[in-house]
């Protein structure tokens, strides 16, 4: 697939970096738990930036809602994809949490291999990343003893920020929240995810960063002894992560200018200039103007606007908020 990547970088994207590689140590394997911003190219272009520096791929976690047609289903398991299974009933769901977390610990124990897994379930759409608890739970739920903090510490967590200067997806993800402001119950359908799959993979993404971060095992050494309860430990962790993520986040003109836009003021002046300003504004019409809804008025068409530049100041607010 590094081909392939390649060229999607090339043809979509104004490229692709990354940073703290140097925490990823050859030889040892680690979850790699990251925020989320397109269904497809996160782990994909995490496990490029890992190839382009010598080192082995990983094992991408990925969802069984995204299996629309036979052919996902094949892709992603000969690209070393594991199943998490969704929308499972109560009994079910606690099953298919121990089988997930067994693999897991499995896979970086005893096949010696990385995974990826996002820091919670589905997309934020506002861009407001945090870390699901019961993604940590189920961490939590395999391993060699009784202790949860050694189960954690087991699997070798390590947050990964992943930015994207512009979010293909931007426009998709206002609809929604117009859409279901509409009419609560809206739900979207298979189509909508496949069309947003292909929208995340060929459309324009600007800039890419990718940061790998240190591994949490010293802060959680530092914070907590083995016997600690998890009801104290499951919300530092996330907590943990989040930091790492929101402070590793790569920021661009459009975060800085649209935290501004929405606070009325010109706090980060001087992160942009009028022309990235003119830019933004273009960027921004331009994405609206897909939007296919009929009788939209312009109250609705200001509303998708204000939630689109909440998707890109919310990283600048995360940042501040650390």
């Amino acid at each position: 697939m590094c081909p392939f990547l390649e060229t999607l970088v090339a043809k979509t994207s104004n490229g692709l970096s990354c940073e703290g590689i140097e925490n990823y140590i050859p030889g040892k394997a680690y979850t790699l738990i990251s925020n989320h911003r397109d269904i497809v190219l996160d782990a994909s272009f995490l496990n490029l930036c890992l190839v382009r520096n010598g080192l082995p791929t990983c094992e991408v976690a990925i969802g069984n809602n995204l299996l629309i047609y036979p052919w996902i289903n094949d892709l992603v398991r000969v690209n070393g994809s594991f199943i998490v299974k969704r929308n499972t009933g109560m009994r079910e769901a606690l099953t298919a949490a121990r089988t997930l977390s067994a693999y897991i610990h499995h896979a970086i124990n005893d096949k010696g291999k990385s995974v990826w897994i996002a820091h919670r379930e589905g997309r934020a759409k506002d861009s407001n990343d945090r870390t699901q608890e019961s993604l940590i739970k189920m961490l939590g739920l395999e391993g060699e003893d009784d202790s949860f903090i050694r189960h954690i510490k087991e699997v070798n967590l390590m947050p990964v920020a992943i930015s994207y200067e512009f979010d293909p997806n931007d426009y998709l993800k206002a609809r929604e929240f117009l859409l279901k402001k509409r009419d609560p119950e809206f739900k979207k359908s298979q189509r909508d995810d496949l069309f947003s799959m292909e929208t995340g993979l060929l459309q324009n993404k600007g800039r890419i960063h990718f940061a790998l971060t240190d591994p949490l095992d010293n802060l959680i050494d530092a914070r907590f002894s083995d016997n600690a309860d998890r009801a104290e430990v499951v919300p530092a962790i996330c907590e943990m992560i989040d930091n790492a993520i929101h402070s590793h986040y790569k920021l661009f003109p459009i975060n800085y200018i649209a935290y501004d836009v929405l606070a009325g003021k010109k706090a980060f002046a001087d992160q942009y200039t009028k022309e990235d300003v003119e830019s933004v504004n273009s960027y921004l019409d331009s994405q609206l103007a897909k939007v296919d809804i009929e009788d939209l008025t312009d109250e609705e068409y200001g509303y998708m606007k204000r939630m689109m530049l909440t998707m890109y100041a919310n990283p600048l607010r995360n940042k501040l908020n650390i």
